[in-house]
């Protein structure tokens, strides 16, 4: 078989790419202050590099007060202290390079912190050059917000501001004020923070809220809906911003024209990328596929479609299907984990004893789809989440709804690299920002090396396995008619056509390999290798199975 690679400057790199998400909070502190920073990530590097992944995506390490971790960001161009210096990050830059590692950085534009110089001066008065770089309004004659928007962080999406006797908009903390995007200066100043990454070699970026720039401009309040509490692993049915239906604060029509501005930006570069978020709940998809058609806007974006408590075949057929009937020249990228969902294997699992088994059958699920896939640090190792008590939060969307939703600090806790060290490896210090789990340190990275049986090789040999077959990395799917319980599926490119199969449930399937499959050549997957008694195939519980055919 041929080896697949995406080879330098190839500028469609992305297509199939896998990308690996590093948190850098809670990656590796190398100065003992219990924080991840741009040096640890350096030192680490290897360990990525190993997975045989394509591209790493940083979260945030802009400068910022930490309101929201670093989603409020007080300087776009300049690293926080906490973290080190641009020099680590130049430094990194080149080990990346060395490595063969592409870099993605995540760009946090609808909104900024309220320390960000722009705010500062725009709440100073009405009539200030950057009066109107963010969202004001003015108040209702009884004095309450200009209409029924809300933040997903709870409460008003409107906050009152004394000096300026306005409200500002903000969709998240009223710390976050949200940009005037309707004003072409703000346009204008957000490209030049990206070309400012862009001139410094990143290859992409990750597009924080991508459908939050634009706002209505008559500032129409929102309809009611009924929400769907498994539509996703982020809203909650805990959060009155889930009752609304989302017309008018989001995905504005005039956010295409400004996509377009930025794709003609980087296209001025070699190979660069972006990957687009988008929470739109049930309109997610459609929104995908008008912000990555026509290759003039979005190279790629993800949903949280999959980033819900469902790990069925009904489930994964319907998302998929649905996606590969509306998005028809755009691009999707794939995850089941992230920094703002329940980490996977918890979701999924219906026991303990069952988190190897689901770690191994997702990443196989995963890598078997068309489209890009995201990595979330430590699923290489299925991580569960983490139980922290109140008193460890740190997440600001966790401590507001407490105890009906715990937030994203269980998904966000520190990365285990060496089982006999305390934190796991990750600090030299006494203390972490957040809690080490115990039944983390067991699962750690030099454990599972020791170990070929353990996730991490399988996620080696998976991720191999899927760079080996080029209909893996953008060729065509096509689902089989089966049981809703089994998930089957057909990729092929060119003279290759592999037939998968994977049973998502806790008991024995089988599958039977008539008609087109009756000659299939059995190709084992990494992991499995199901009997064929005849020409049926027996699959056990969460089990899989290939064939070329």
């Amino acid at each position: 078989m041929t080896r697949v690679t995406a080879q330098k400057g190839d500028p469609n790199w992305w297509r199939g790419a896998v990308i690996y998400q590093v948190y850098p909070r809670s990656f590796q502190d190398t100065t003992g202050d219990g924080i991840g920073d741009i040096r640890g990530i350096t030192r680490r590097l290897p360990h990525i590099a190993s997975l045989g992944v394509d591209a790493i995506w940083l979260s945030p390490f802009f400068t910022s007060p930490m309101a929201d971790m670093g989603y409020d960001v007080s300087d776009y161009c300049n690293v926080d202290p906490m973290f080190g210096a641009l020099a680590d990050f130049d430094a990194m830059m080149a080990e990346c390079e060395r490595l063969g590692l592409k870099v993605i950085i995540d760009q946090v534009i609808s909104h900024t912190s309220d320390r960000h110089p722009w705010f500062v001066e725009s709440r100073s008065s009405r009539t200030n050059p950057r009066a109107d770089w963010y969202v004001w309004a003015e108040p209702r004659p009884d004095g309450t917000a200009p209409n029924n928007w809300l933040s997903i962080f709870g409460g008003p999406g409107w906050e009152w501001d004394g000096v300026r006797k306005q409200y500002y908009m903000h969709n998240f903390l009223a710390s976050q004020p949200d940009l005037n995007f309707h004003n072409p200066d703000v346009q204008d100043a957000v490209l030049g923070t990206v070309k400012f990454w862009l001139d410094r070699g990143v290859h992409g970026f990750r597009l924080d809220t991508v459908n939050y720039y634009f706002h209505d401009k008559q500032l129409r309040s929102n309809p009611p809906m009924v929400y769907d509490p498994d539509s996703t692993g982020l809203e909650t049915d805990t959060n009155p911003y889930s009752m609304q239906n989302h017309l008018y604060d989001k995905s504005q029509p005039e956010n295409i024209e400004f996509l377009k501005r930025l794709r003609s930006l980087l296209d001025d570069y070699d190979c660069r990328t972006t990957v687009g978020e988008v929470g739109d709940g049930d309109r997610s998809l459609t929104t995908l596929a008008i912000y990555t058609s026509g290759n003039d806007k979005l190279h790629m974006c993800y949903t949280f479609d999959l980033l819900s408590p469902r790990f069925t075949a009904e489930h994964i057929r319907s998302v998929v299907s649905k996606c590969q009937e509306i998005v028809t020249n755009g691009w999707v990228c794939w995850a089941f984990s992230n920094h703002d969902v329940v980490r996977h294997v918890s979701r999924f699992m219906e026991t303990p004893e069952e988190r190897e088994a689901i770690a191994r059958l997702a990443i196989s699920v995963l890598s078997s789809l068309r489209g890009s896939i995201c990595l979330y640090q430590g699923e290489e190792l299925g991580l569960p989440e983490a139980e922290l008590s109140f008193e460890d939060l740190r997440d600001p969307y966790g401590i507001r709804f407490w105890p009906a939703f715990k937030g994203r600090d269980g998904c966000r806790t520190p990365m285990v690299w060496e089982a006999g060290k305390p934190l796991g490896g990750f600090s030299e210090g006494t203390k972490a920002w957040l809690p080490v789990p115990p039944e983390h340190i067991a699962l750690s990275v030099d454990a599972q090396e020791a170990d070929e049986g353990s996730v991490l090789h399988h996620y080696r040999r998976t991720l191999a396995f899927r760079k080996a077959h080029a209909a893996l990395l953008d060729g065509d799917l096509t689902f089989l008619d089966t049981q809703a319980d089994v998930l089957a599926f057909i990729r092929e490119k060119g003279g290759e056509r592999l037939l998968f199969v994977f049973n998502l449930t806790r008991e024995a399937k089988d599958f039977p390999l008539t008609g087109a499959f009756a000659d299939g050549q059995p190709t084992p997957m990494p992991g499995y290798n199901p009997a064929v008694e005849g020409k049926v195939v027996k699959l056990a519980p969460l089990d899989a199975f290939c064939a070329r055919i």
